[in-house]
Order: C-alpha cells, then sequence, then structure tokens
C-alpha cells in the first residue's frame, strides 16, 4: 500500500484546507472542524454548541431531515457529528465516488440549516432525555462531577451537553447566533481523506462553501494559579463506588505532551498498566479502573477513574499513592517504558487503517498546531522520551499539587 500524503492551505477568503491523499483507498472521509465547543460558552447557557451540532441536522432550506440522512445512507455513506470542550466535528464518510455528495451534503448542513421552531422544541427534548441518561449512569456522569471539581464556574467544568436548567434558557435567536459567531470562521478547517489530491477536493468543496467568512475568536483562558485542589461528592441509591482522581497539567502545546501520554499508558490505560495489574488483577478492588490525558490549548488534566466497592476506597487509594510515588521517586521500571512506546506506536498504527483517522489528523494538526505533523515525527518523538523524562513529568503532575476527587458514593 503506498503511503500517505499529506498537504493543506488557505481557501481564497476562506477557511483552511488539510487533504490526506490515500492513493489506494476506496473510502473517503470528510469532516469539518468548528474550533467552539463547550468552554466557548462563557456568559451563554451551557450545552448551547452541542444544541447547535443537534439542529444542523434538522434540515436546510433545500433538505428536510429526513432528506439529510437518507441522501446519504441511500448512497452506502454515513454522516455524525460530536461537539467536545474545544471543536465540533461534522463527519461524513462513504465509498470515495461519494465525495461530491458529503460535501454537498455536509456543506447545506453546516452552513444552510434553518433551525425550525418546532424541530429546536423537540429536539429539547432529546438533549434532555440525553442528559437524563448519562446521569443516570455513574461511571458516565462522574466525568462531569471531575470536570464540575477541575475547572470550577470556568465553562470547562461545565457538562458538555448541558443541565436540563440550561437548555430550557436556549432559543432560536440564540442558537443561531452562535452559529454564526463559529461556523463562518476563517480559521475553521474542512479535511479530506481518501484517493484524491488537495486540488481535486478543493474543486469539489468550493461550490458548497458560503459567500463570506469572518474571523474567530479566542474561549475564555482558563487561569490555573486560580485553581486550587478540592472534592465533590454525590449521594445516590448505587452499590457501587465511582472514584475520580485529577490533576492539572501543561497545555497540547507544551513539549512535555508525548511523555504525559507515555505516564498515562504506563499508569493505567492497559491491562499491563500499574494500576490494572495491582488494584484488579492482584488485589480485586475492582472491575474497571484507568487513567487518561485531556489537552486544551492552554491547559490539561490527568485522570484517574475506578469503580469499587466502597469498603475498598481506602486501601483503592493508597494503592493508587504507591504506585504514583514510585514512578516519581524511581522512575519507569526496566522495560516498563520500552512497552509503552510499542503500545503506542501499534495503536496508532491500526487507528491509521482508517479514512477517518487520516482526515482527523490532519485537520486537528492544522486547527491546533497551524500545521500537519508527519506520523513519523511524531513516532520519533515518542521514541525519544526517557526514563528521566517520564520521572520529571510525574513529579510535574503528582508532586507539585494535591489531587482533585469527585465521587459518586451509595447513600
Amino acid at each position: 500500500m503506498k503511503q500517505a500524503t499529506y498537504d493543506w492551505r488557505r481557501i481564497p477568503n476562506g477557511p483552511r484546507l488539510a487533504v490526506a491523499t490515500l492513493p489506494d483507498s476506496e473510502c473517503a472521509t470528510l469532516t469539518i472542524h468548528i474550533p467552539a465547543g463547550s468552554r466557548d460558552e462563557h456568559g451563554l447557557p451551557a450545552g448551547l454548541a452541542h444544541f447547535v451540532e443537534h439542529m444542523v441536522f434538522k434540515g436546510t432550506a433545500r433538505r428536510s431531515a429526513r432528506e439529510l440522512s437518507f441522501e446519504i445512507e441511500n448512497a452506502g455513506g454515513q454522516i455524525n457529528a460530536c461537539t467536545s470542550e474545544d471543536q465540533t466535528v461534522y463527519e461524513g464518510r462513504g465509498e470515495a465516488e461519494l465525495l461530491p455528495v458529503l460535501a454537498d451534503v455536509l456543506g447545506d448542513m453546516v452552513w444552510n440549516a434553518t433551525f425550525p421552531e418546532p424541530e429546536i422544541e423537540l429536539e429539547r427534548e432529546v438533549i434532555g432525555e440525553e442528559i437524563t441518561m448519562y446521569r443516570e449512569s455513574p461511571a458516565d456522569h462522574i466525568g462531569d462531577l471531575i470536570s464540575k471539581a477541575m475547572w470550577g464556574d470556568h465553562p470547562l467544568g461545565n457538562p458538555i451537553s448541558g443541565s436540563l436548567d440550561s437548555i430550557a434558557q436556549i432559543s432560536r435567536e440564540t442558537l443561531l447566533q452562535f452559529r454564526m459567531r463559529h461556523h463562518f470562521r476563517d480559521d475553521l478547517v474542512i479535511a479530506a481523506a481518501g484517493p484524491f489530491t488537495a486540488d481535486e477536493v478543493m474543486r469539489v468543496i468550493t461550490p458548497h462553501l458560503p459567500g463570506s467568512f469572518h474571523s474567530g475568536c479566542d474561549p475564555l483562558p482558563f487561569d490555573r494559579s486560580h485553581a486550587a485542589a478540592c472534592s465533590l461528592t454525590e449521594n445516590r441509591e448505587t452499590d457501587q463506588l465511582q472514584l475520580s482522581l485529577a490533576w492539572h497539567t501543561q497545555g497540547r502545546h507544551a513539549a512535555t505532551r508525548h511523555a504525559l501520554r507515555l505516564l498515562s499508558l504506563m499508569l493505567g490505560e492497559t491491562a499491563s498498566s500499574r494500576l490494572f495489574l495491582e488494584l484488579r488483577e492482584e488485589r480485586g478492588l475492582c472491575y474497571q479502573i484507568g487513567s487518561d490525558v485531556s489537552l486544551f490549548h492552554e491547559t490539561g488534566a490527568f485522570e484517574i477513574n475506578a469503580g469499587l466497592d466502597p469498603e475498598a476506597r481506602g486501601e483503592a487509594i493508597a494503592c493508587i499513592e504507591r504506585e504514583i510515588h514510585d514512578l516519581v521517586t524511581h522512575g519507569p521500571k526496566p522495560g516498563e517504558l520500552a512497552r509503552a512506546k510499542r503500545l503506542a506506536i501499534a495503536q496508532s498504527k491500526l487507528a491509521f487503517e482508517s479514512t477517518s483517522a487520516h482526515a482527523a489528523w490532519v485537520g486537528e494538526g492544522v486547527l491546533d498546531f497551524g500545521r500537519i505533523p508527519s506520523r513519523d515525527e511524531w513516532r520519533d518523538r515518542v521514541l525519544s522520551v526517557t526514563d528521566d523524562e517520564i520521572q520529571v513529568i510525574a513529579r510535574g503532575v503528582f508532586q507539585d499539587q494535591k489531587p482533585t476527587i469527585a465521587e459518586i458514593r451509595p447513600v
């Protein structure tokens, strides 16, 4: 299979276009990366970005909601979208020949959605059910609780979907204003992956762009100097304790981000990680335990999450603290970092079997870094991380601050 080539450019008087050319691929993915999410809701009702994402599927001047999905799926394709803290992504994928249809339908949705009032009220009910579903699942709701504990009153602390109270405040005018402010920004990125060049994608996408774009705006920054470790607890009718511990980190532009990811792999992301082996395999304290890293522009978070018997709480926290102390004091064990590197690189190779991963790589590369890093460059950076760097980043995360804790406990 021929290697992918990456290219990006500025569309004249418009946003940026990033393309992954995969000569042997029979499939295509087209994505539109909007550089705005829930953290852009300062002074606005929480859940607004997510509500807008839902509403673009509810019809345009040319197509009803039913026609939007049928036109893609009748051709064997799929459309989807997701909202995170700092971006909203609209994605279409299918066979390579479907690219013109994907461009037409996605462009129509993102820039021409009409937001009919009856559909807004119906979708308000749907989103309310989504909020209730996640809130009634402790394993899901613990994520919202630890975010609130970590980021406080900053928009990063709000649930991405909002709350039942906040979505009740969202009007059609508010939705349209947010869409106009962020979906027509000239710093958004259109990304494509498949057997076509950037010139070919440019010709396909250009007729479906709106007439004009405007400058983007920065979200409210997070001031870490005002952050203090705290605890949030919620009691409910449940038999299991959901426990989350989190620490502030540097953002996605920090040189330490590769070491941070490898630290998470070693500590809790895999079946060979320290916390999985110690808490689950050796002691039987829990069924699920894991760690993860979330990186934003200027800040980030390292999290450890577990579901366990409430009576095992003390022993579990003591085990977590011992493993962290060992990493801080002694660094990785022999062979531990090498295994984490192999896992990281293998996971990357597996992911890049899909056009979706290539579109995400080029789209987020341009969106977040203003360029497309080569995969070889990323691999070399991962392979260059040393045991000493792991120990330094562990000290910086765990030794210099107390953890923020969120818990959902049985009544």
